[in-house]
């Protein structure tokens, strides 16, 4: 089989699934609907993906693939400031998420925050190791003065990965900058970094 095809066929699942995710529920969506949906056979399906399940963590991997290469690739840059690339990864994940909103504006309520969910968890798992390197890098470095290198970066991406979906704790964009503003002072202070040394974060 072509990889071109390989990829299409690939793709179409999860975008047959992502389209009935606006209409249903997760539970009430059959492996033959996604199959109809996508324009294949039912027993193609399970030569990609072995259940339903699996398919929604490929939607959700593939919703947020590009800020996590974005990550990946910025852990070797070792020559930019680490706050420069933790604002850089910010930046990524705030255009997908942004992105996923969009999408998401047709789906019911209860299912709308399911998914919400299931991506900020993989948002978690993913960045966290990552932004946790660029910390430790940044202690090395002399930029940062911080002995938990993995609290600090799992307590930024709760902040940033609530704020950014704004639906668990709604704010109008007034409280959002002033949440944000928050952070980054604490993070200036925890780190011994001046204050305003760190106000270019806000820019993401």
């Amino acid at each position: 089989m072509p990889a071109s095809n390989t990829s299409d066929k690939y793709n179409r699942i999860i975008d047959a699934l992502e389209t009935l995710l606006l209409e249903k529920r997760l539970p009430s969506i059959s492996v033959s609907e996604i199959a109809q949906a996508a324009g294949i056979g039912k027993g193609s399906i399970y030569y990609y993906f072995s259940s339903k399940e699996a398919i929604l963590e490929a939607l959700v991997e593939r919703s947020y693939k590009k800020p996590i290469e974005i990550a990946s690739s910025l852990v070797e840059q070792t020559d930019v400031s680490p706050f420069t690339r933790m604002a850089t990864i910010f930046q990524a994940c705030r255009k997908s998420s942004t992105a996923f909103s969009a999408r998401q504006t047709e789906a019911a309520p209860q299912e709308s925050a399911f998914l919400r969910q299931k991506y900020m968890r993989y948002l978690m798992e993913q960045l966290k190791p990552v932004l946790t390197t660029i910390i430790e890098q940044g202690i090395e470095q002399g930029f940062v003065q911080f002995e938990r290198p993995a609290a600090l970066a799992e307590i930024v991406l709760i902040v940033l990965t609530v704020k950014l979906d704004n639906t668990m704790a709604p704010s109008s964009p007034e409280e959002i900058e002033d949440t944000i503003r928050g952070l980054v002072s604490l993070v200036e202070k925890g780190t011994g970094n001046p204050a305003g040394s760190l106000n270019f974060l806000m820019n993401f």
